[in-house]
């Protein structure tokens, strides 16, 4: 039975796309050849970092002091022990509010990332629509980490008709690339000349998955 109402769904969806037109791109593509993109991303991530180091140094002031109590504590009278104890778990709150409200759901990592990258993703759907408008596009699926389209002809594929309407060019692209190369050697001061653009470095959630590198909407 499940195998007939799978059979019967495939071919819904088989004859649908059949009757339309339709199209791919790849988001994660798209977004890493868009100068601002780049630039966000890189901006997000350094005030992940930045962040990250003062919830570092809060961390490590609390075991500080947990350490100091736990060698002082059999020579503390009680009433100083309820103290010291009272003292470390209001740092341990405070460091737990300080990891929420930095890197929690809706904190400052979440209102950054819909600050700086979410008008760039609206600009590649706005292009989309365009796109799909001025082409007779039904649908135009996301091929970007997408496991349920095992394979894509190229010939579908209209990431370079986005990042054309975007106004992004091949040689836009590679000046970007290129910065990202004297940069890289600016940082460590050994360029070789052999080095190649990195991709950007991507946020990641508390769940451990890429942050907003994917189209969302």
């Amino acid at each position: 039975m499940k195998r007939a109402i799978l059979s019967i769904v495939f071919c819904l969806v088989f004859g649908y796309c059949n009757a339309q037109k339709y199209a791919c791109f790849d988001s994660e593509y798209v977004l890493s050849k868009i100068p601002d993109y780049l630039q966000a991303q890189k901006r997000l991530d350094q005030y992940a970092v930045d962040w990250q180091k003062e919830l570092e140094a809060k961390q490590q002031e609390l075991e500080s002091l947990r350490n100091a109590y736990q060698q002082e504590a059999y020579l503390l009278p009680e009433n100083l022990k309820r103290r010291r104890q009272e003292d470390l778990r209001t740092k341990e709150q405070e460091v737990k509010t300080l990891q929420y409200q930095y890197f929690g759901v809706g904190g400052d990592l979440d209102k950054k990332r819909a600050e700086l990258i979410k008008p760039v993703q609206d600009r590649v759907y706005n292009a989309l629509s365009r796109l799909a408008s001025e082409k007779g596009y039904a649908i135009i699926f996301d091929k970007a980490g997408n496991s349920s389209l095992a394979y894509v002809n190229a010939k579908y594929d209209v990431s370079s008709q986005v990042l054309e309407m975007l106004g992004v060019t091949a040689e836009s692209a590679k000046q970007q690339a290129d910065g990202n190369v004297d940069s890289a050697k600016g940082s460590s001061g050994k360029g070789t000349g052999k080095e190649k653009a990195d991709s950007p470095k991507t946020v990641r959630d508390k769940d451990g998955k890429p942050g907003m590198n994917k189209m969302k909407r």
